[in-house]
């Protein structure tokens, strides 16, 4: 799965999904957009995990502005939808995202970071919303993915004031969970993902299609919807052998890492 705007390596279980855009820093045209969407709805069955990469120096520092154009209420809106459709394939796909960020993760770069499961910075990775300055609005999924991470107060900051978070205040934002030395952090991620294939697949479903809709149900919704999807998880063969295992001291136990 290759194009001129993205390339996939499959490395065992685990899909490297590489932006390769590299000399516009991995801009998001409206056809690297749909090369993220393709990518992820034609993962091979057998990977259980993926990680997103940019080329050379920035992960993405946002909407390719030489695309943007002028139209009306209609074509905009349509336009912002299909952004929506690309990123749901990363959120809501068959498998597991970790983003590996490294320079800008800006506007809409960070809205696909945001579209990620789990997100390692390393140190030369800086944050931005520059789309309050520009007169635009974030289109891609942000409003709603963003505020989940660092809280609406700082979003609105970042827009208003074009704030720029850098690597080390990001991971106390929340924006990334792991901060590695600069150039690490495609290695980490890598390392993350292949110990996220490891998992049984409908726990790892549970994490990624569950979780975060019982974070948004009423208290007494949430407890239903996890009764039945810990019914469902535990039901399943592999999960009944992963239990038997550990029972009979087959499996690690926890310890401090």
């Amino acid at each position: 799965m290759t194009s001129s705007d993205l390339q996939t390596e499959i490395r065992g279980a685990v899909a490297i999904v590489r932006l390769t855009r590299g000399a516009k820093r991995n801009a998001l045209s409206d056809g690297l957009v749909a090369a993220i969407r393709d990518a992820f709805q034609n993962l091979p069955a057998d990977v259980r995990a993926a990680v997103i990469d940019g080329e050379g120096e920035h992960f993405c520092a946002g909407l390719d502005l030489s695309e943007l154009k002028e139209r009306d209420a209609g074509a905009g809106l349509h336009h912002s939808r299909m952004w929506h459709a690309a990123l749901e394939q990363v959120q809501h796909g068959p498998v597991p995202v970790v983003a590996a960020l490294h320079g800008a993760v800006v506007g809409g770069g960070l809205e696909l970071a945001a579209s990620c499961h789990i997100r390692v910075a390393d140190e030369t990775t800086f944050y931005a919303l520059p789309e309050g300055s520009r007169g635009i609005f974030v289109g891609g999924g942000g409003s709603v993915r963003i505020p989940r991470l660092i809280g609406v107060a700082r979003m609105t900051d970042m827009m208003l004031t074009g704030r720029v978070y850098n690597a080390q205040d990001g991971e106390r934002a929340g924006f990334a969970q792991y901060l590695v030395p600069k150039g690490e952090a495609l290695a980490k991620a890598i390392a993350l993902a292949e110990r996220i294939a490891q998992n049984a697949p409908l726990t790892n479903y549970a994490l990624m299609h569950a979780l975060p809709r019982i974070a948004d149900q009423p208290a007494d919704h949430g407890f239903l919807t996890e009764s039945l999807m810990a019914a469902i998880a535990q039901s399943a063969p592999e999960a009944k052998q992963r239990v038997q295992n550990f029972l009979e001291g087959r499996a690690a136990k926890v310890s401090k890492g």
